[in-house]
């Protein structure tokens, strides 16, 4: 399937869903975490689509809002795109895990928690992952303090 196709078909799905491409390889699609879950179920199990693999899953903190990004695969058909989750709230960042739809998401969910504070909802095991239980703060984000200032932003 061409990114041009998917694009098509995730439009039908998920009219509000917002498209840019980088490059030629990735067809980008952002969405607002109460899309995810639906969207997230459709791309993996619908044959058109059937991405069957998370090969990546990770955070950006910007000014205004996160950015969850998922990388997905076919490798049944052999296409790939990123999944982009623009989460607004800032104190208390959540979206709903999709460890159920990809195994893989698992412990990259568990990755992001730690270093980024994103609550990921009914998620089995969200634990620190990396980082000690009593670490203060989550070391990823912008607005994390350094208390030896090894980090500046």
């Amino acid at each position: 399937m061409s990114n041009e196709e998917l694009q098509q078909q995730i439009a039908a799905w998920e009219p509000a869903a917002e498209f840019t491409e980088e490059g030629s390889q990735f067809l980008n699609v952002i969405i607002e975490p109460p899309q995810l879950r639906a969207l997230a179920e459709k791309l993996r199990h619908e044959e058109a689509t059937f991405f069957d693999y998370m090969f990546c899953l990770t955070c950006v903190d910007y000014p205004e809002h996160f950015m969850m990004v998922y990388h997905l695969r076919s490798t049944r058909h052999g296409h790939e795109m990123v999944l982009k989750v623009r989460i607004t709230d800032k104190e208390k960042p959540a979206v709903d895990t999709l460890c159920d739809i990809w195994r893989t998401a698992e412990w990259h969910e568990r990755e992001v928690y730690d270093l980024f504070g994103i609550h990921f909802n009914n998620h089995p095991d969200l634990r620190r992952l990396l980082l000690d239980d009593d670490w203060k703060g989550y070391p990823l984000r912008k607005d994390y303090v350094d208390p030896v200032n090894m980090i500046s932003y």
